[in-house]
């Protein structure tokens, strides 16, 4: 991103705990942290891990570690289970003074590494502090403040053990049981709409509990030593929205929680899943993918989430009359969504893009949206799985178009599950929120040759620079959509489970829907990778002059269609419902616009004058020899042709990648030489 960077204030931490042995994650984190400019650490210190066998170790590595990289701020806390009143973390111990011997103790070991002492956790949360089994925390006070009062004599600053909820007359006790005589910070905690059910912002907040220090002359300084947002519900752009919110809080110190969502197959707090919130509230998935939040600072810094924010809107406009109703396109930030979005917002169209902004690159894509579609546009971000926003967004429009999907089979192989979670159980989603709409919206889902597999039937040859098949009918015409169904790997499943769910609810519900398995479609606003957009992925590369890596033997060939001629027939079959209702189309380029990976790459030498190292490797699952899209049926019910060249298009690509990467085109031939050549090469349609 290009514009003025707001770094992280200085006041900025971030918030982790670690069991003992995660010496990668820590690293990892620190890794993170540095990344983002965050220099402040708090973390948990367990008494009562500190006392078993691998414990002592683990800390002797831990702080030393941490403090190398990093401002601590420990957190001391859980009373190891055999000198509780009852034997679990939460319990006040039977001897209050023992935690102030450990404290000592603990400054004894690692004072050198640290300024402040965090005394405890959430002392007014029973999960934290059981204080049922100490009603007034009268045995709170008496632990607390002898160890602040040992930590003070040792030269350290402490800080009250941070409250959640926030609670004024929780704070007044501490005064009356005189904790508070030797406390140098308050810390609160704020998960607003997460654990805070009515939450009041943080100035309030903060000032509320500045009048209680007043009332008691007390200098405390005042930090928010945890504050965060889970993500249980899908919504991480509200995530990033808390943050920025937070960002604001009038307090000397904050820390946000936290870097990594917890690991689903570990306790939270000694609850198994009791509560899912509470798996949700790092900047990272349990499987190491960052979110929204991360990803956007990661590249723009603070700066880069306040742009998404301004162009997000805020409260939709919810319309009567079906005149008024919109557009809906799901993914529309995407590649293939914005040049659909853009193009019905130039023809006057009101159009609503609904896109979480999973995929990186895409906020660019929705700012340039913004920028060039002006009122005509509204957009929401959010996920399809997030229910309630996918109902409102449905009852706002006239026609959807579905794009948003996990699009890459190599990442579907990665992580199943998340593939299905996204295909499967989102387009689900979609299709219910159609059907129990109070006025139906028409659908065009857009599918994937992918679920007719390898077609391993289908014979062919090596024919010059590509594969042919031997059959003439579709060396001719491509595959048809009679093609038998033959889902092959987590990606062909997922949308082949899709597609069918659009057909069927059509059928079984009436639904005015319609099928795109589309084949290579390429064009401006893709930022392809390694693992989706092979074109775009392989014109980048050539412009940065970075490897190709071919899986297989680069002579498979797809059908090549470019973007604007996708958008053309889109518009076409929205035109015609429900006159396609229920019906699948196989569309790409045809016959006409094939080209085998070999072919592209002697294009692109054509254009760029050059090509990087390229080099070969395995075959990937899934990967078709040969596909070539029969596009008859749907050019007989709408008169539909493509018209891009794939000369024509992979250079308009290629111009527009040379601008938005802001690269200068190279070697490009001269007007005679582009008359000689054309694309596939005619030594290919030999047999």
């Amino acid at each position: 991103m290009s514009w003025p960077v707001e770094s992280l204030p200085d006041k900025f931490g971030m918030v982790e705990w670690f069991r003992p042995g995660e010496r990668g994650r820590v690293e990892r984190v620190l890794a993170d942290m540095k990344k983002l400019g965050a220099k402040r650490l708090r973390t948990g210190i367990s008494w009562a891990d500190w006392y078993t066998t691998e414990g002592r170790e683990w800390y002797d590595w831990l702080v030393p570690r941490l403090s190398s990289e990093v401002e601590l701020l420990p957190c001391v806390l859980y009373t190891p289970p055999s000198i509780g009143l009852e034997p679990k973390t939460s319990s006040p111990p039977k001897r209050a003074l023992d935690y102030a011997d450990f404290i000592d103790l603990f400054i004894t070991s690692f004072g050198d590494h640290f300024e402040y002492v965090e005394l405890w956790n959430e002392p007014n949360n029973l999960s934290e502090w059981d204080w049922t089994l100490d009603p007034h925390w009268t045995g709170f006070g008496e632990m607390i403040g002898a160890a602040a009062y040992w930590a003070r004599k040792r030269g350290k600053k402490t800080v009250l053990g941070g409250m959640s909820p926030i609670d004024g007359h929780w704070l007044c006790r501490m005064f009356d049981l005189g904790v508070m005589e030797y406390i140098d910070v308050v810390g609160i905690h704020g998960f607003p709409d997460i654990f805070d059910y009515t939450w009041k912002g943080w100035a309030r907040n903060v000032s509320m509990v500045r009048e209680i220090l007043d009332q008691h002359d007390s200098p405390c300084d005042i930090w928010v030593t945890e504050a965060g947002f889970s993500t249980w519900q899908h919504d991480e752009f509200k995530q990033a929205r808390v943050f920025l919110e937070f960002l604001e809080a009038p307090a000397q110190r904050l820390y946000w929680y936290g870097a990594d969502d917890l690991d689903p197959g570990l306790a939270a707090v000694d609850r198994f899943h009791l509560d899912e919130r509470e798996y949700y509230f790092g900047f990272r998935k349990a499987d190491g993918t960052p979110k929204l939040l991360y990803r956007l600072l990661e590249e723009g810094k603070v700066t880069a989430i306040k742009k998404v924010g301004e162009v997000a809107t805020a409260a939709p406009v919810r319309t009567s009359s079906a005149g008024d109703k919109a557009i809906l396109v799901t993914g529309g930030a995407g590649f293939i969504g914005t040049n659909l979005v853009h193009h019905l917002a130039r023809e006057g169209k009101r159009v609503i893009v609904y896109d979480n902004l999973s995929r990186p690159g895409v906020e660019e894509n929705l700012l340039w949206l913004k920028e060039n579609c002006g009122d005509r546009l509204e957009v929401r971000i959010a996920d399809t799985r997030n229910h309630l926003a996918l109902h409102d967004a449905i009852a706002q429009c006239s026609h959807v178009y579905h794009f948003a999907a996990q699009v890459a089979v190599t990442t579907s192989i990665d992580n199943p599950a998340a593939d299905f979670a996204i295909n499967g159980l989102g387009t689900f989603a979609l299709l219910e929120a159609i059907r129990t709409a109070k006025e139906r919206p028409s659908l065009l889902f857009t599918s994937t040759n992918k679920v007719y597999g390898g077609i391993e039937g289908c014979r062919i040859r090596k024919n010059g620079s590509r594969y042919q098949p031997l059959d003439p009918e579709l060396r001719r015409y491509g595959f048809g959509e009679g093609t038998p169904l033959d889902f092959l790997s987590p990606y062909g499943c997922s949308k082949g489970c899709a597609d069918q769910y659009v057909l069927d609810y059509s059928r079984s519900f009436g639904i005015n829907a319609a099928v795109f398995r589309m084949s290579c479609i390429y064009g401006p606003h893709q930022y392809g990778t390694e693992d989706q957009g092979w074109v775009a992925h392989f014109a980048i590369r050539t412009l940065k002059g970075e490897p190709i890596t071919l899986y297989g033997d680069g002579y498979q060939v797809r059908d090549l269609l470019f973007v604007e001629d996708l958008v053309d027939a889109m518009c076409r079959a929205g035109a015609v419902m429900p006159k396609i209702s229920g019906q699948a189309f196989n569309i790409g380029g045809g016959p006409e616009r094939a080209a085998s990976l070999l072919e592209l790459l002697d294009l692109l030498r054509d254009l760029h004058g050059s090509l990087p190292q390229v080099s070969f490797d395995e075959w990937r699952t899934g990967d078709q020899r040969y596909y070539i899209s029969d596009t008859r049926k749907f050019a007989a019910a709408t008169g539909w042709a493509p018209r891009h060249s794939v000369r024509e298009g992979v250079e308009r690509l290629y111009r527009w990648l040379c601008q938005s990467l802001g690269t200068s085109p190279r070697g490009a031939e001269t007007a005679e030489e582009k008359k000689r050549k054309s694309y596939p090469a005619p030594g290919v349609e030999a047999m």
